[in-house]
Formats: structure tokens, sequence, C-alpha cells
């Protein structure tokens, strides 16, 4: 026979029970975690209270983050996001990194992160799908080759229209590619690896990336590597270079507001002046 004393600690553990089975619940709604849900007064509402996840690139190539470590602070875009993260209120240990793809990144949905850096360009399609900061900086778009590729002697578009170049797709290296050379001769691939890949191998005779990536990518990773020239910056002034958030994240104006802030007082000019190349002496493609 059940004691009195078991069964009313059966009915205990069944009530708490039940009470943490509502709560998983709430927390776990099929509408996916809540940014705000713990949030005090006060405190930003990121997707875990207390810490400001930060996705990015997989690999995440220099210049833009050293040894594909973002963790470490090293490179351009993890400098920007550490300085961000510190105007926020958050310190060093309390970033936490994860990864995402770039077309992942800019497509509609949930996210599992706060804020992505990867040299997104700011768009008007994509405002459809996401949130945009201030833009960090500012960029034009370089073509790449090696001294040895018939594409090397080439001074106008219409030289580099005649040649096959690549591009990574979804990427505004592949816009301005197709807007600038058309497409007849313009091979599209699934990532810079695969682009950089494909001039080693002969299967492209040049490809278009961003003007900080064309730097290292020409003195570090290419056999005899050059820059062809760089395309006219736009009317705006370049490609604008942003953090892209989740669609009407709470977190944009804050985000906003402290890029803003690292540009007013020069934070982000001693960034790109420490980790990004001169463009001075890369000529203007016409």
């Amino acid at each position: 026979m059940i004691s009195a004393s078991l069964r009313r600690a059966a009915t205990v553990s069944a009530v708490v029970a039940a009470a943490a089975l509502t709560l998983s619940a709430c927390a776990f709604s099929s509408e996916g975690p809540s940014s705000s849900a713990g949030v005090e007064e006060g405190e930003l509402a990121t997707l875990t209270p207390g810490t400001l996840t930060i996705a990015t690139g997989d690999p995440a190539y220099e210049p833009w983050v050293s040894d594909n470590d973002p963790a470490s602070g090293e490179g351009f875009e993890a400098a920007v996001a550490y300085a961000v993260a510190e105007e926020l209120g958050f310190a060093a240990e309390d970033v936490v990194w994860v990864r995402s793809t770039f077309d992942s990144a800019i497509a509609p949905g949930p996210k599992d992160w706060d804020l992505n850096i990867q040299q997104f360009s700011v768009t008007e399609e994509r405002k459809n799908a996401v949130d945009f900061s201030s833009p960090y900086y500012v960029t034009a778009q370089a073509v790449v080759t090696t001294s040895t590729s018939p594409a090397a002697s080439a001074t106008s578009i219409d030289e580099l229209s005649e040649y096959v170049v690549g591009a990574a797709s979804g990427t505004t290296s592949y816009t301005i590619a197709a807007d600038q050379l058309g497409t007849d001769n313009l091979q599209v691939f699934n990532n810079n690896d695969d682009v950089v890949a494909a001039l080693n191998s002969g299967t492209i005779d040049a490809f278009v990336i961003d003007l900080p990536s064309a730097f290292y990518l020409s003195a570090a990773v290419l056999d005899d590597g050059v820059i062809v020239g760089q395309f006219a910056d736009s009317s705006e002034g370049g490609d604008e270079l942003a953090f892209v958030l989740p669609k009407d994240s709470e977190l944009t104006a804050d985000v906003t507001a402290a890029v803003d802030a690292l540009e007013a007082d020069g934070t982000l000019a001693a960034l790109e002046q420490e980790w990004l190349s001169d463009a001075v002496d890369v000529p203007v493609l016409k």
C-alpha cells in the first residue's frame, strides 16, 4: 500500500512537471524563438539575453577576417563587429560567432543570429527581405587575373568583355560583371574559392570581386596575381557594405546608431586604414 506521504510527493511531482511543460511550450512555440524573451528593461532584445550573436561566412576571407577566425577580432569586418558590439554595451566575451551562407542570410525568414557581416551591399531588393544598418564601408568592384592570362593586358570594359570572366553567384560582383561586361562570357560559381580555382585551372580568364579582396588575392593567394582595374563608383559613391539584420529587427536602430557613432568618432576610418589597402593606383575601367 502506498503511504499518504508518498501520495503527496507524487502529487507535488506531477504539478511541477505540468508547470515545466507549460513553460517549455511557451518558450518554444511553433513560431520559433523570440528575440525579446526574457529581456529586462534597458536590455537589448537579442536572440539570447545578454549575448550578441554575430554571423559571418564560412570560410570568411582576408582582409575581412584573418585566418577564418572572427573571434580573434583580426581583419576589417571582425574588428568592426567588435567595435559595434562594444558600442552596444557588449563585452568581447559576450559576443558569440556563428556561420551562415551568403544567400541564406539575405533570404526571408527567421534567423539564428542577431547580426550578419560578410560584405553585404545594400540594395532595395534585399531590403524587402532583411534590414540593413548604416554602411560601415564603401568599396568598388575590381577585375583580377594573373600576369600570364590574356586578360591581363585589357585596359577597357570592351576589351574585357571578350574574355571569360567569373563571379560568385548572388553577389554584387556578379551583378556588376553582368551589367558592365554582359553575360555571354560570364561564368557563375558558388563562392569565391571556386572562382579562384577556376582562374588557376584556366577555366576563366579573370574574375570580379570587391577591391579589398582583390588586393589580398592578387598579392597573397594567386601566383603572379594582378588587378586589371576597378569599375567606376556609382553616383552614391560606391558599393555600400552594411550589417544585415532580420526583417523588422528590434536591433536595427541600435546597430545603425552604433555604426554612425563609430563613423563620427573616426573609428571606422582608423580600422579601414589598419586593415584595408589603398586603391589610388588601381585604374578605373571605362
